[in-house]
C-alpha cells in the first residue's frame, strides 16, 4: 500500500466515523444517506443510534486497519443495497423529476461512499477472505468505474446548475462563475481520464488534491460560520468531501496505470 492510498484510506475512515458521530448527535441520518421521505417512516428514526455506532466502528476499523478489508466490503455492500433497493425505487416511484440530473445528486453521493468502501477494501490483501468476502470483492474493479462516472456527472452538473453552485464559493474569491466552470471542467476531465485509464495516478491525485483544497477554503469556513443548529449539514458536506478526496487518493495509490 503506497503512502497515497494509505492517506486516502485514513481520510475515508475519518469521514465515515465523523458522519457516525453526527448521526448520534443530531439523531438523524446524514442528508444524502437516505431519500428525504425517510423521516415519515414509523420507527426508522430509531435506527439512527445503531447506524451512528456502526459508522463510527467502521471508520475506526478502516483508519486503524482492524479487519478493514472485511468491514469495508460489508459497508460497501450495505450502502450499495440502499442505493439499489431504496434510492432507485424512490426516484422512479415517488417523484416525477427523475430525468433532472440534480434529483440524482444525493443518490450518487451515497453510491460513491459505497464505491469508496470497496476501493478501500482493495488496498488490503485477500489472505483471510472467505466465500462471502471473495464474492463481495468482485465489486472492487467496478467501484472505480462507477466512481469515475459519477465524478463526470458532478462535473456536468457544475455547468447545468452553474449559478446555484457559484453561490457556494466564498465572497472573498472573485469570479464565482469562472471558478464554478473551472471546477466543473476539472471534475469532468479527471473523471474521463480515470474512466479511460489515462494517467490515472496523476489525474486521481489532482482530483483528490482539488477536493482537499475545497475542504480548506469552502467547507470548513462555511461550517464554522453556521449556527450550531445549521452546522450539521455543512459538516456532513465537509466529511463527504473528505471521503471523496480519500477515494481519489486510494485510486491514485493503487493504480497500476502509468500511461
Amino acid at each position: 500500500m503506497t503512502n497515497l492510498s494509505k492517506a486516502g484510506r485514513i481520510f475515508y475512515g475519518i469521514a465515515i466515523a465523523g458522519m457516525g458521530f453526527q448521526t448520534l448527535h443530531y439523531r438523524d441520518f446524514p442528508y444524502f444517506l437516505l431519500p428525504p421521505n425517510h423521516s415519515g417512516i414509523s420507527g426508522l428514526m430509531w435506527f439512527t443510534y445503531p447506524t451512528g455506532i456502526i459508522l463510527i466502528l467502521a471508520g475506526a476499523s478502516i483508519v486503524f486497519e482492524m479487519k478493514a478489508r472485511t468491514i469495508s466490503l460489508l459497508l460497501g455492500t450495505v450502502l450499495l443495497l440502499i442505493f439499489i433497493f431504496y434510492f432507485i425505487p424512490y426516484e422512479f416511484l415517488s417523484t416525477s423529476n427523475y430525468f433532472r440530473p440534480i434529483e440524482w445528486d444525493n443518490p450518487e453521493k451515497e453510491l460513491d461512499l459505497s464505491c469508496g468502501a470497496f476501493l478501500v477494501a482493495g488496498c488490503f490483501p485477500k489472505t483471510n477472505d472467505n466465500k462471502l468476502t471473495s464474492f463481495l470483492s468482485k465489486w472492487i474493479p467496478l467501484a472505480g468505474i462507477i466512481f469515475s462516472i459519477t465524478i463526470i456527472s458532478f462535473g456536468i452538473d457544475h455547468f447545468i446548475y452553474a449559478k446555484d453552485v457559484s453561490e457556494y464559493i466564498p465572497s472573498w474569491i472573485p469570479g464565482h462563475l469562472f471558478w464554478t466552470y473551472l471546477a466543473g471542467a476539472g471534475l469532468f476531465g479527471f473523471g474521463i481520464a480515470m474512466l479511460l485509464k489515462i494517467r490515472v495516478r496523476l489525474f486521481a491525485t489532482l482530483l483528490g488534491s482539488m477536493i482537499l483544497i475545497w475542504i480548506l477554503i469552502l467547507h470548513i469556513p462555511k461550517s464554522i460560520a453556521e449556527t450550531p443548529d445549521a452546522m450539521g449539514g455543512e459538516l456532513t458536506s465537509a466529511f463527504l468531501a473528505l471521503a471523496y478526496s480519500g477515494i481519489a487518493f486510494v485510486i491514485a495509490g493503487t493504480s497500476k496505470t502509468t500511461r
